[in-house]
């Protein structure tokens, strides 16, 4: 099975190949154009015809997915503390020699394809010397540069707004208010006054940081979708189908707590403070759309939200770290790993109505 990581990753490379797909066809098409009427040819351009045509987009779409790959699991990293100029110089450098290794590679196949002829033919490679000392070898340089600067503003975009909320504004998804049932966990560090006054705002904002990356990989491996984060609370959602599949939306809290023991004693030896954190989880109908004139964002409104803060808020009321509403345990089908144990019935806090709720 595919997991919930992988999906994921493969949702982010995608794009990556059909950038590079997409611009690969119209430089194809301009410089078709361009020189069909023409009696001659540049120094170094290799004829288009179906046979180039069908080597060409398949390659240019496998070096944006490779770009893709290396851009995801390894560059992003490298580059993970710098500033935004800073990464992007870095990344147009690595992916020069990049590419630069693709042309050297994928011209003399284009070449002996052409020629009908195999690679290692002499003719194969005084083309491929006349190509790099031509005019063309500058526009193919730039024609992929071009092709890369999007791609890696692709990912920089992706990254900072989420990457599915990337794609719901592409095609315009919540450009008109939509209403549709969600599961919502609002996680909230405990005593997170006390630990910012201890250690400092600085430092503080440090933990934070180091807080929020640790519980961010229970989430990608139990699909859900970070929604915000509010100072030292953070806000997670599923679509029904993905948070209660295989009870993701459980796991994906005891994973989060979890991960974050198992990091105690790094907390504790570089902040001197070990962070914990409650939660509430609730499901019902939200309203999504894009809300904002000078930043736009998908938000989600109603009533869910309201009772899922306010379930949160109980929690050190009734001595547990997890609450979930009986809305939500009619919803999942818990397995023998989970127990769900009755607490109260609690009236809210602006409801009129009462909420049973369950810890596990």
């Amino acid at each position: 099975m595919i997991t919930p990581k992988l999906k994921r990753n493969i949702k982010r490379i995608i794009p990556f190949g059909l950038i590079w797909l997409i611009f690969g066809i119209i430089f194809l098409f301009i410089e078709h154009s361009a020189t069909k009427d023409f009696g001659y040819t540049v120094n170094g351009v290799i004829k288009l015809d179906y046979r180039i045509v069908l080597f060409a987009l398949p390659v240019v779409t496998i070096v944006g997915l490779i770009i893709g790959i290396i851009e995801l699991l390894f560059i992003n990293q490298l580059f993970s503390k710098n500033s935004f100029l800073f990464k992007l110089i870095g990344k147009l450098i690595i992916y020069s020699l990049f590419l630069i290794i693709i042309i050297c590679f994928t011209y003399p196949i284009a070449a002996s394809i052409e020629l009908k002829t195999n690679i290692f033919d002499n003719d194969v490679w005084s083309k491929f010397t006349e190509f790099l000392n031509s005019i063309t070898f500058l526009s193919t340089s730039f024609q992929m540069a071009v092709s890369l600067i999007f791609a890696l503003f692709y990912n920089e975009i992706s990254e900072k707004v989420g990457s599915n909320a990337f794609l719901n504004f592409i095609v315009g998804k919540y450009h008109k208010p939509k209403i549709e049932s969600r599961i919502f966990i609002f996680l909230d560090m405990k005593s997170s006054t006390t630990i910012a006054e201890k250690i400092g705002h600085h430092e503080y904002f440090k933990l934070l940081r180091d807080y929020y990356n640790i519980l961010s990989d229970a989430v990608i491996n139990y699909s859900g979708e970070i929604y915000q984060y509010v100072g030292d609370e953070m806000v997670v959602s599923w679509k029904i189908s993905d948070g209660k599949r295989n009870n993701n939306c459980i796991k994906c809290f005891f994973k989060m707590k979890y991960d974050l023991h198992n990091q105690k004693n790094k907390f504790i030896d570089k902040f001197n403070e070990h962070p914990t954190f409650k939660a509430g989880i609730h499901v019902g109908e939200v309203t999504t759309g894009e809300i904002g004139r000078i930043k736009k964002d998908v938000v989600f409104t109603g009533d869910t939200l309201n009772t899922t803060a306010r379930i949160q808020s109980l929690c050190n009321e009734l001595s547990v770290e997890l609450l979930v509403s009986e809305n939500l345990l009619n919803l999942l089908e818990l397995d023998k790993d989970f127990l769900a144990k009755f607490l109260c019935s609690q009236k809210l806090r602006g409801k009129e109505e009462s909420i049973d709720i369950y810890t596990i």
